[in-house]
Formats: structure tokens, C-alpha cells, sequence
């Protein structure tokens, strides 16, 4: 190859990530679930923090049932709550129950799974049996039974926390009552990002740079954080995009259920189990957030195919 050649593909050249990013944007479809998902943090996060946004646990006996007025933009619940506050900070909780979840899932799971990967023989076999096994298990039922259990300890956090910070107290309640949900959804949903990691190890271990870097005498550890997890990142990625909607899918189950987010809290499982009771008669109580939970989830489900397409290598042009 001349130099001239060499010197256009290296100034044409691209990284993995520039070059993934100019094929996710040829994907309309995954474009568009980007900029729906914008706009729903921005509507759930950012809005209510400028005071915009009625409070959604002010209860109004003499307006339950309003119609969408200048008031009320999407009209009021069966106790005159505000249903655009409720959904807007019930979206918070349950985004924030798949991204936390998530967080804890591919922790879990990544160390998990790269550990078996790397390390082979007998401690893989062991480790992917034990996999195999939670596998057999009912999830939500381990995920309720795990809740229950940390619960008890997170009402003692609880006590303690409001002692130090008496002034924090309606703060630390609402957050300390979502961390079992958090914790118990993310601990026991990181089967399938242990073996996928596992098998990126298994892959990557067997490639000449890391077969050089073990000639050079690196340790374990070394070879693990510099070799190989930056280059685990994308498949990673993908499927944490791909986890969170499972994970929100699972608090609203819960939630409906009324065995995930307590009151006062809401999230967006609660507004559909209390849709449903009032389906025949004010049929607006679900069908709105049934939309937006629908439209949320198709949303990081068209992102995540766009980012497995997108980080595939195999897509790639020559």
C-alpha cells in the first residue's frame, strides 16, 4: 500500500465509536426513539424542578374526575390529584427503577461473567452451573421475596437517617422506600449479563493483543481492566439499553400488583392499577399512561436494536 493510500485511510479513518454513531444516525427509526426518550426525561426530570408541575399528592375531594382544563392539563383523579404531575414524577421513579436496577445488574453481572470467562476450566464450570440454577428460579418471585427482606433493614436505615437529618425526613422516606425495589430487581437480574460477558471473555481472551500482554507478564487484573473490559463496552451497552425497559416492565408488574412503590409515591404501574379500576367510567385513567409506558418502552427497545446495529462490527462498510 503506498503512502498515499495509507495517508487517506488514516485522515478517512474512523473509531469505533465515530463510526458507530454515523450508523445509528442513518437508523430513523432509532433516531426518533432518542429524541422521544429526550423528551420524556425532560418532561419527567426537568419540568417538575422549575415548579411547574402541581403537586401530585395534593388531594382535592370537590374536583375528582375533572376533564383536561387549563388547570388541569390531561384533568384530575378519583381523589382530584393532578394526572399530568402524577404520570410526570411517577415517570420518575419508574425510569429511575430501570436505570438504577440496570446500574446494579450489569455490575453484578459483568464481574460475574468476566471472571468465569477468564478464568476457564472448573471455576467457569461452577459458576455457570450456579447461573443455571438461579435461572430455574421464579423471578418475581425472588424479586418480592428479596424486597421484603431488605425492606426490614431499610426501615432501620430509615430511622436513623431522619435522626441525623430531621429536616431531610420527607426526602430520605421517599428514597429509602425505593431502595429494596432497586436493589432486588438489579441483584437477581444479572443472569443474562453474566453470560454475556462470559462469552465476550471467552472471545476476546483468545485475540493476539491479549495473548501479547500476557507475554509481556502483565497480571490477571491487568489484563482484565485494560484489555478486555474496554473492549466488552459495546456489546455492554446494548444490553443495558436493551434491560431497561424489562426492568421498568418489572416495577410497573410489581407496582400493579401493589407489591413495588409504596404510597405516597407513584410510579407509573400504580396509575395503571388504578386505571383499571375505573376503566368503563373514566377510561382517560389508563389509556394515558398506558400510552406513555408503551411509547417508553418501544422506544428504548428501537434504541437498543439501533445500538446493537450500530456497534455490530459485522455492519461496518469496507
Amino acid at each position: 500500500m503506498s503512502n498515499k493510500t495509507q495517508s487517506h485511510d488514516l485522515s478517512k479513518g474512523q473509531s469505533l465509536w465515530s463510526d458507530a454513531w454515523a450508523r445509528l444516525k442513518k437508523n430513523k427509526m432509532a433516531m426518533a426513539s432518542l429524541i422521544v426518550l429526550f423528551v420524556i426525561v425532560v418532561l419527567c426530570f426537568i419540568l417538575p424542578a422549575f415548579s411547574i408541575i402541581a403537586d401530585p399528592n395534593n388531594q382535592n375531594l370537590n374536583s375528582t374526575f375533572l376533564n383536561p382544563d387549563k388547570n388541569h392539563w390531561l384533568g384530575t383523579d378519583q381523589s382530584g390529584r393532578d394526572l399530568l404531575a402524577r404520570l410526570l414524577y411517577g415517570g420518575q421513579i419508574s425510569l429511575l427503577v430501570g436505570i438504577i436496577a440496570t446500574t446494579v445488574s450489569v455490575i453484578i453481572g459483568l464481574i460475574y461473567g468476566a471472571i468465569a470467562g477468564y478464568a476457564g476450566g472448573k471455576t467457569d464450570s461452577l459458576m455457570m452451573r450456579i447461573v443455571d440454577i438461579l435461572y430455574g428460579l421464579p423471578f418475581l418471585v425472588l424479586v418480592i421475596l428479596f424486597s421484603l427482606l431488605i425492606s426490614e433493614h431499610a426501615k432501620e436505615l430509615t430511622d436513623q437517617l431522619v435522626s441525623m437529618w430531621p429536616a431531610q425526613e420527607i426526602f430520605i422516606k421517599k428514597f429509602i422506600n425505593l431502595v429494596p425495589l432497586f436493589i432486588a430487581i438489579g441483584a437477581l437480574g444479572w443472569l443474562t449479563m453474566a453470560r454475556v460477558a462470559r462469552a465476550q471473555v471467552l472471545s476476546l481472551k483468545k485475540q493476539e493483543f491479549v495473548e501479547a500482554a500476557v507475554s509481556l507478564g502483565l497480571s490477571h487484573r491487568q489484563i482484565l481492566m485494560r484489555h478486555i473490559m474496554p473492549n466488552m463496552l459495546g456489546p455492554i451497552i446494548v444490553y443495558a439499553t436493551l434491560t431497561v425497559p424489562g426492568f421498568v416492565l418489572t416495577e410497573a408488574t410489581l407496582s400493579f400488583l401493589g407489591l413495588g412503590v409504596e404510597s405516597p409515591n407513584s410510579s407509573w404501574g400504580i396509575l395503571l392499577s388504578e386505571g383499571a379500576n375505573y376503566m368503563e367510567t373514566h377510561p382517560r385513567l389508563l389509556i394515558i399512561p398506558s400510552i406513555t409506558f408503551s411509547l417508553t418502552l418501544l422506544a428504548l427497545n428501537f434504541l437498543g436494536d439501533g445500538l446493537r446495529d450500530a456497534l455490530d462490527p459485522k455492519a461496518a462498510k469496507d
